[in-house]
């Protein structure tokens, strides 16, 4: 018992010495949003986890030092639109393509919890160092307090379960699973939303489509939902994509629409409605993109998906390519197809009346809707940026969205999402400027989480079949860089035999030259072991030439593939 006392004594104090030290980030360009100036040779530092003085004085001996001499130091980024209960992945919403007979649901459950802390880690890497959870599953707000304040997480904010004005029949089995609850009558959204306020929700999520009914039919339930959300202290966002339905939950008080008119030009007295409210609009332009070119086989990923995604859920985006079910694939690609004219013009309006919002002076934050199929977590919140920039958005406005825009959807006390004294330290050290190319957002050099420095690199552990699984991802895709970027400098390809047949990135970029030529190319794992470090692939491919069989073995040394072999 007396060594135990001593070891809590011992750990107690070195926790006071790690409080009590400071972190000097020294020489920075330093964004700040709210004034658009960038600062340069600027010291922040930071005490536990909070930022204590912005200057320009040196550091004293004692003190941690980053020297950010050349580097740009911004608020970390917010995904103000997430959900965790869904993968990114194709089986995620059977509701919506039911393949519960090739993959169950089951199994696609267990998988997202399993995977969360990658999925956090993975936002992390990606400079986002805050998420909103708008609607997730009683068991994952249960979670949410054991991964906030770590290290490799960003802060996590979360409603429960959706509160829907139509029955969501697809869910009502699944308890504390179910990601969707259904408000029948307004006595029945009282009762959720307390429900929620029990299990301390940071915010309630409405779910005001209404699928050909009248909108003021659902508005009592609405009303009664926000009602009791704001007696409870408690912020209400609302997905509401029809313009009446719009109107009738801001004028019903609604915070935070997280979605925009999408089939209908905006007019000039919705628009000011919203602003005289201050209702904060997160335009998601990115995610029906990804189920239309999932459904349509034609999604292709960026080099920086490929590399920071999670190689499993973007590469069930795939499957459909040599799925099984041949009647099934056919049928969503012809949908897919059938929805063209629909989807672009839904692009086209939502763009549109986004560039109408932005000039009215409405507070537009980013989010990516990630989860959706085809919107994969973590990598999606740049590519909504973009869409955001296409749409007429200007780079310190995206900055703003995605970082003291962000702030205002929960209105913490004293939280504004900025750099200054008193905030948290959540910031991302960046090699280049964002401000002169946004894609510089992608140059993470150092992430600060809640005071601590953390090296992007270290925060995702690969093991062989992941490093296996990405590698296949870029061959898929055929991106060169992607492809390569998995193996060794000195990587060697070998037949069944031992015989070398190349050796060296050099060599193997010229040995898959058919990457910029074939018309078709796709590689589907047929049977995979794993064994320490060896990964065995049973493989099937069809290309230009027709379809064929093979297996590969690979060997991995120092995270990287360093042999190849072919079996005949």
């Amino acid at each position: 018992m007396k060594h135990l006392i001593i070891s809590a004594m011992l750990l107690t104090l070195m926790n006071s010495l790690m409080a009590q030290q400071e972190t000097w980030i020294t020489n920075a360009n330093l964004l700040d949003p709210v004034k658009k100036t960038v600062q340069s040779g600027m010291t922040v530092v930071i005490k536990g986890n909070t930022i204590t003085a912005i200057h320009k004085k040196k550091a004293p001996p004692e003190a941690t030092v980053i020297d950010a001499t050349g580097k740009y130091l911004m608020p970390g980024l917010t995904d103000a639109h997430v959900h965790f209960f869904q993968s990114g992945g194709l089986y995620t919403r059977p509701d919506i393509i039911d393949l519960r007979h090739v993959y169950p649901y089951e199994k696609e459950i267990k998988w997202v919890h399993d995977q969360f802390e990658d999925q956090l880690r993975r936002y992390l890497r990606n400079g986002i160092t805050t998420v909103i959870d708008v609607g997730t599953s009683n068991r994952f707000l249960a979670r949410r307090e054991s991964v906030n304040n770590q290290s490799y997480a960003p802060q996590v904010y979360m409603s429960g379960p959706i509160i829907s004005v139509m029955k969501q029949s697809f869910y009502d089995t699944l308890k504390d699973d179910a990601p969707f609850v259904w408000a029948a009558d307004s006595i029945t959204a009282r009762k959720l939303v307390r429900d929620q306020v029990a299990m301390k929700a940071d915010l309630i999520k409405l779910y005001y489509a209404i699928d050909g009914e009248p909108a003021e039919k659902f508005l009592p339930v609405i009303r009664a939902a926000i009602d009791e959300a704001h007696k409870n202290k408690l912020r209400v966002a609302v997905h509401a994509t029809e313009r009446l339905a719009v109107q009738l939950a801001v004028e019903a008080g609604i915070d935070y629409l997280v979605h925009s008119v999408q089939e209908e030009d905006l007019d000039d007295a919705t628009i000011a409605l919203i602003k005289k409210n201050k209702v904060l609009v997160c335009p998601t332009l990115n995610v029906e993109n990804g189920y239309l070119h999932t459904f349509d086989r034609s999604r292709m990923f960026t080099t920086h998906e490929l590399i920071h995604a999670s190689p499993f859920a973007l590469s069930s985006l795939y499957d459909l390519k040599q799925f099984p079910d041949t009647a099934i694939a056919n049928k969503y690609k012809m949908l897919a197809a059938n929805h063209v004219a629909k989807s672009d013009r839904i692009n086209r309006v939502s763009a549109q009346n986004l560039k109408k919002l932005v000039d009215a002076g409405v507070t537009i934050v980013s989010g990516s809707d990630a989860g959706n199929i085809g919107t994969l977590h973590a990598t999606s919140l740049y590519n909504e940026l973009q869409q955001m920039q296409l749409a007429g958005m200007n780079n310190w406005q995206l900055i703003q969205s995605a970082t003291i825009n962000a702030a205002g959807i929960l209105q913490l006390p004293g939280f504004s999402g900025n750099i200054a004294v008193g905030q948290p330290a959540r910031m991302i050290l960046l090699d280049a400027d964002p401000v002169a190319d946004l894609s510089n957002l992608q140059k993470i050099y150092r992430v600060i989480q809640n005071g601590q420095v953390v090296n992007p690199d270290t925060l995702i552990h690969e093991t062989p079949e992941v490093l296996v699984q990405r590698q296949l991802n870029a061959y898929n895709t055929r991106n060169m860089e992607a492809f390569l970027d998995t193996y060794a400098d000195d990587v060697e390809m070998r037949k069944q035999s031992g015989t070398l047949i190349c050796k060296g990135k050099e060599a193997f970029k010229k040995k898959y030259f058919f990457f910029d030529l074939a018309k078709l190319l796709h590689c589907r794992i047929v049977k995979r072991i794993v064994d320490k470090n060896f990964v065995v692939d049973e493989e099937h491919v069809i290309d230009d030439r027709g379809s064929f069989g093979g297996t590969a073995i690979y060997e991995v040394k120092n995270g990287k593939i360093s042999k190849v072999s072919f079996l005949e």
